[in-house]
């Protein structure tokens, strides 16, 4: 039985990048998740965000927040994908607690513990 696992990935992009160029890493991103009998359940666009500080000389960045139900083993090339894309300035990928995940609706609620 395979072992589906709820994961949010935070990217944040170049801020000189278009609209379009994010769409399509996007789309890209979501094609090898699927590529890995995953699914994209959600994505959170925030939107031009200022940094806290410089980070490669630049001063904001487009946010995007992906909400992901896949295997483990799965995400390997979307982490290379990730580190490779010219137009990433930072991503971070998260595995939620089965609690959260089961309270946002990714996953089935885990079974109670018997007590005894």
């Amino acid at each position: 039985m395979r072992s589906m696992r709820a994961y949010e990935l935070m990217i944040i992009f170049d801020a000189d990048v278009e609209d379009a160029g994010v769409q399509d890493a996007l789309k890209r991103l979501g094609q090898l998740v699927e590529a890995g009998s995953g699914s994209v359940a959600k994505t959170d666009m925030w939107g031009r965000r200022r940094f806290a500080y410089e980070i490669n000389h630049k001063f904001e960045g487009i946010y995007v927040v992906l909400e992901i139900i896949t295997e483990a083993r799965s995400l390997e090339d979307v982490e290379r994908s990730l580190r490779l894309a010219d137009e990433v300035v930072r991503h971070k990928l998260m595995r939620l607690p089965d609690s959260e995940a089961a309270r946002r609706g990714l996953i089935e609620a885990p079974a109670p513990a018997d007590a005894g």
